[in-house]
């Protein structure tokens, strides 16, 4: 299958919307990045609408239709009867007039294709030999028929969809036509690459409103009218149950649309309960008016739906109908499937989900699957992360951060803006003797702490750091840090207790003191005792002196 629908990488925010809408979850994620699985996808184009980003893509096809102008055949655009809800007030003749004028040859309603479908449709009835048929307009129907419900392919009706049928039924008429449909569906995209005879492009009607206003082409607000049109009333929903004959053969008519509906009908068909029975299936809910590229991007059922009803006929277009075997489609199964995991693996991944016991299973489907059994299968599969699991991160963030508020030496202390205590760790009860968490936690700060700080921090906007302060009641002294978080309007009190510090200091500074006075002491009795000293030797010099100087007198007279 071609990459019809592809991604804005950058633009993806892991919001898993896509996911969650996409009704067959063919969506991978992978490096926080959302990646559609193509051989899964049945293109029913949600997760292109639902996208708060806009990062899905549809790929352009104006390029293409311009090379085809550009050639020598003539081009004819089969035009789908949705239009008229997508364009408001420009009939088929305002259409043409328009589209003539980028380069076409000629403008036809699909509906004409949509009359020989039903035609179709009634000789099969008629014929009697299918208990259930359902209708094979809806490419994305078909799609989710050939990939997810093999063994319903039987009931799908084997015939050519109104793009299809109109596409042959133009070039039986016109010699040489290159046909391009134009239409609110890009499921057509692919239907028209896959199948031979079907459309040679495929144009949305975003694609084709922004070419019109490229070459500054305006659309007459002009509605013409006509009553052999009845099959206009086809894009809604039971369109195709109007324009048929009713009670064939006894069969009862069912229209269903919107993809899990038809999921729920295929089910209730599996079932073996559902016989005799015509259903009319669409994927898109509202059929081809809800379709996913109705240019205006609005949901407006009753309205679209009026405007196609005010638009279409009461008897049927004038068609050749082909015979059954050029119309004759053949739908085969497409094999898309994963390998299914162990119930082992699936159990592993639930256990590294914290998913261990049954009341784990929240099956809250944040991360896009209905339950976390799926979601554990899409993760063996490849196609799943563990961080899609929301309720996992929060519990795996918040034991994180516990883990790290529990264990932290310093005493942490969480206030709201009105200064009520949100949270309080086992080492700030510990500095104020607080014996649960539970007779604080609520109540205004000043019960427990000086709310100065915390206000001066929350008036000024600036952080305080490391200020020491002496908490008198609880005898401790601490450094306090006490931030402002502004988004999450939340004060946050760091304390550290430094009363042991604190303490060695003073004792440091007392031994200091009573060292420094016995040094002085010690200083004095030495001083006093050199004097001592001093002065005996002085006196002991001097009687010396004397002696000496007799003694020598004495040797002298002799």
């Amino acid at each position: 299958m071609s990459n019809w629908l592809t991604l804005k990488k950058s633009n993806c925010k892991n919001c898993y919307k896509c996911i969650r809408h996409c009704p067959v979850k063919a969506i991978k994620f992978s490096g926080n990045q959302a990646h559609i699985i193509g051989n899964e996808c049945i293109l029913c184009g949600q997760c292109f609408v639902v996208c708060p980003q806009n990062a899905k893509e549809i790929a352009d096809s104006v390029e293409k239709c311009k090379v085809l102008l550009q050639g020598g055949e003539p081009v004819v655009v089969s035009l789908a009867p949705s239009f008229i809800a997508n364009y408001e007030g420009a009939g088929i003749d305002s259409m043409r007039e328009a589209l003539q004028k980028l380069g076409f040859y000629d403008v036809e309603e699909t509906a004409v294709g949509a009359t020989i479908v039903k035609n179709e449709y009634e000789r099969i009835l008629h014929e009697g030999n299918r208990d259930i048929l359902i209708s094979s307009c809806c490419h994305s129907l078909n799609l989710l028929i050939q990939k997810y419900f093999p063994s319903e392919l039987k009931y799908l009706a084997d015939v050519a969809s109104p793009m299809h049928a109109h596409c042959m039924d133009i070039r039986k008429r016109i010699t040489n036509a290159k046909v391009v449909f134009v239409g609110p569906c890009v499921a057509k995209k692919d239907e028209a690459e896959y199948y031979e005879e079907a459309a040679d492009a495929v144009l949305t009607f975003e694609e084709l409103t922004n070419w019109l206003a490229a070459e500054n082409i305006q659309l007459k607000h002009e509605v013409d009218r006509r009553k052999d049109s009845l099959a206009r009333f086809f894009p809604t929903t039971g369109g195709i149950l109007k324009t048929m004959e009713n009670n064939i053969n006894g069969y009862t008519y069912v229209a269903v649309d919107g993809v899990d509906n038809c999921i729920a009908a295929l089910r209730d068909i599996e079932s073996g309960n559902i016989h005799k029975c015509f259903i009319e299936m669409s994927v898109c809910s509202g059929s081809c008016v809800g379709g996913p590229v109705m240019e205006k991007y609005h949901r407006s059922p009753i309205k679209d739906y009026a405007a196609v009803a005010n638009y279409a006929g009461d008897e049927n277009f004038d068609v050749v109908q082909p015979e059954c075997t050029e119309l004759h489609k053949n739908f085969t199964f497409i094999e898309h499937r994963l390998q299914q995991p162990s119930e082992y693996e699936i159990n592993e991944v639930l256990k590294k989900m914290g998913k261990t016991k049954p009341s784990d299973h929240l099956n809250c489907g944040s991360c896009g699957y209905n339950t976390c059994r799926e979601k554990a299968i899409a993760i063996c599969q490849g196609k799943a992360e563990y961080s899609m699991c929301l309720p996992f991160l929060k519990d795996r963030a918040e034991s994180f951060s516990d883990t790290i508020v529990k264990n932290s030496p310093n005493g942490l202390i969480v206030l709201n803006e009105e200064l009520e205590v949100q949270q309080i760790n086992d080492a700030a009860r510990e500095i104020m003797n607080i014996r649960s968490a539970s007779d604080i936690l609520g109540d205004q700060v000043i019960r427990i702490l000086d709310p100065t700080p915390f206000v001066n921090v929350l008036a000024k906007g600036e952080k305080i750091r490391d200020q020491r302060a002496y908490l008198a009641e609880y005898g401790r002294y601490v450094e306090q840090t006490i931030v402002h978080e502004k988004n999450l309007h939340l004060l946050i009190g760091i304390i550290r207790d430094i009363t042991d510090e604190e303490e060695a200091r003073e004792r440091k500074e007392d031994l200091g003191r009573q060292t420094a006075e016995v040094a002085d002491k010690v200083v004095e009795k030495q001083m006093r005792i050199v004097q001592e000293i001093a002065s005996l030797l002085g006196e002991t010099a001097a009687e010396t002196k004397i002696a000496l100087s007799k003694l020598k007198e004495s040797i002298s007279d002799e």
